[in-house]
């Protein structure tokens, strides 16, 4: 969340930039800098009982020594009052304290200057382009008719398992999935990434610290009994490694990366757009991380977009990079690269990473800190992205992978597959 003194002192600016979100955060803002005068205004107040009683105290003990008992059972009187405003006082300043706590939560981070204004992903500003598009044979299928054709992936025994959007991955379908999880995973390590495996549950705290909570309650999975949520990501469990910490400046910068499922309810989800892998319940991602000193994340940021190109390049898919416009950045995020995929089978791009900053954002949920040269507290910069998630990019490879009698493979995944076709 945005920092008190930050939206004090920027205010007008905060505003100006929150409208590249289609937000007009005015009143927001307004009443997070009211609510922080009362909660200072009642800290004071606190303060100055809690010393006057405290001098109080020092009094009596004073006149009981010299004998004035009276005078000193009449103080006493006065200290029993004050601790009675004491209490008050303290429940009002709580109260005060969540009350902008959980006004803040609701405020979104502030764009980058370099975010285009917009309101759709139809605004979304393409900023590279590399791969040249293969021109399939004719007739030419989608990849769920690849699936079925080549008996790899099987999205009605998931259904009957569980549920849509929970495909069953059958055969050289699993080991393809198998490879490019290892081969993200490797690569990602290569790049200095430390390799971690993290649960796929988490605590409410945690939903907090990375900020899918309170804004996407809806797309996680609640395991009420227990207070816990199934992971969307791994950014969630990974980010949350640090939270409650202070880094020395030298630990600075801290790169890692995992492997885990991520679980989405994608409610409203319906429509040809989300057939076969372009939308799931249950997909497999590999994500990288970093916690990054505030003057170097957005060079942190842009490795990570080559680190990702490079990834695309070694698969030899047609790739793009938008900058994401105000209206379709997400809540946590300063600045965020999409990566698509041309599925040319499809016709379409299909969304494949998304590389964000969040600059301080969520280390301020999270406290987490470094010390810095002159010994103070400071905040860090977080940054994540995914490298790869794995359902639209295996989808982008069968489809444009595919040839009449079978479907290549990747020459840089075939030491992980084994083979170099499904057919």
């Amino acid at each position: 969340m945005l920092q008190v003194a930050f939206i004090r002192e920027h205010k007008e600016d905060i505003i100006k930039r929150l409208a590249k979100r289609n937000i007009d955060a005015t009143q927001m803002v307004n009443d997070a800098i009211t609510l922080d005068e009362e909660r200072r205004a009642l800290q004071t107040k606190l303060d100055n009982v809690k010393a006057e009683s405290n001098t109080l105290s020092k009094e009596i003990g004073n006149l009981f020594k010299s004998g004035e008992a009276q005078k000193a059972n009449l103080l006493k009187e006065k200290t029993t009052q004050l601790k009675e405003t004491t209490k008050t006082l303290e429940q009002e300043l709580n109260d005060k304290a969540d009350a902008l706590s959980q006004l803040l939560y609701l405020i979104p981070n502030v764009p980058n200057d370099m975010v285009p204004a917009g309101n759709t992903d139809e605004d979304n500003e393409e900023t590279f382009r590399e791969g040249d598009v293969p021109k399939l044979y004719e007739g030419a299928l989608p990849h769920w008719e690849l699936a079925k054709k080549y008996d790899i992936i099987d999205f009605e025994l998931g259904n009957k398992i569980t549920g849509a959007g929970f495909p069953v991955y059958k055969g050289k379908g699993a080991k393809l999935q198998r490879a490019l999880i290892t081969y993200f995973l490797d690569k990602n390590t290569e790049a200095g990434y430390t390799e971690i495996q993290v649960p796929h549950l988490v605590n409410e705290a945690s939903g907090f610290g990375t900020g899918q909570l309170p804004d996407k309650e809806g797309q996680m999975y609640h395991v009420t009994a227990d207070n816990l949520y199934l992971i969307p990501t791994a950014e969630v469990p990974a980010t949350n490694i640090f939270r409650d910490t202070i880094l020395n400046e030298s630990d600075l910068p801290k790169s890692i990366t995992g492997y885990t499922p991520c679980f989405r309810r994608e409610a409203g989800s319906y429509g040809a757009h989300v057939r076969g892998l372009n939308r799931l319940h249950q997909f497999d991602k590999v994500e990288i991380l970093r916690v990054e000193h505030p003057d170097n994340s957005y060079s942190a940021l842009d490795g990570m977009v080559e680190h990702v190109k490079d990834i695309l390049r070694e698969l030899k898919l047609p790739y793009r990079i938008l900058r994401l416009c105000g209206g379709d950045l997400g809540f946590t995020s300063a600045l965020t690269y999409d990566f698509e995929v041309f599925s040319t089978a499809q016709d379409r791009w299909l969304e494949i990473s998304s590389v964000s900053n969040f600059e301080t954002f969520q280390a301020n949920r999270l406290k987490l800190r470094f010390k810095n040269s002159e010994g103070k507290n400071e905040l860090c910069h977080t940054l994540n992205g995914s490298s790869l998630a794995l359902p639209r990019v295996l989808a982008g490879i069968l489809e444009n992978y595919q040839i009449k009698d079978g479907i290549k493979i990747p020459e840089v995944l075939v030491p992980y597959t084994g083979f170099d076709m499904i057919s």
